[in-house]
């Protein structure tokens, strides 16, 4: 990866050649490391992204350095199998990893989550961490626990993470729209 900065947007080139012989498009919607961006330019072996003031100050990405390695994810079409919670690529909010266990079997995390993320986060529910559909094991606070299995460890880049690094976290899309309805219903609703 590349990165060109301006005063108020970074400019990715990412080296990457689709994995399902389907090229990339002008205008297409990729998620880098869970946040949606907009394909502006395309080649056979690598696509550039434009992320604009607004994504930088509230995801990671004004973070990442030349040459790191990011998460990358297509947008699902209409008529795919659907294997995971529904992920938009909307961050809501970061986290920064609290604690990392090698479990032998599995990598064990916890992420602290921004101030009232974890509101919409239940124990056996769903989070999604740098573009990454995990279960939570456990919710404590604003504590939020999930293990990686072995495919998850090898087929992204969580596992390269440490204590202390910040990741990007959307939180479950039903949660939040139930909660928007269910206060237009209670007394002195929104």
């Amino acid at each position: 990866m590349s990165i060109q900065k301006t005063s108020n947007q970074v400019i990715f080139t990412i080296d990457s050649t689709p994995t399902d012989n389907d090229p990339y498009v002008l205008g297409e919607s990729i998620a880098v490391n869970g946040v949606c961006l907009t394909v502006t330019e395309f080649e056979q072996t690598h696509f550039k992204v434009l992320a604009g003031a607004e994504t930088l100050e509230r995801t990671t990405l004004g973070q990442i350095q030349h040459g790191t390695r990011v998460n990358l994810e297509r947008a699902m079409r209409v008529g795919d199998r659907f294997g995971g919670h529904i992920v938009s690529g909307h961050v809501d909010g970061i986290g920064r990893i609290a604690a990392k266990r090698d479990l032998g079997a599995n990598l064990e995390f916890d992420i602290r989550a921004e101030s009232g993320l974890a509101h919409y986060c239940v124990a056996k529910g769903s989070i999604t961490i740098d573009g990454i559909s995990l279960t939570l094991n456990k919710v404590v606070g604003p504590i939020l626990s999930v293990a990686l299995i072995p495919h998850t460890v090898s087929a992204t880049t969580l596992a390269a993470r440490r204590v202390g690094d910040h990741v990007n976290l959307e939180v479950d899309m039903i949660a939040k729209y139930v909660e928007k309805y269910v206060e237009k219903l209670l007394p002195g609703g929104r």
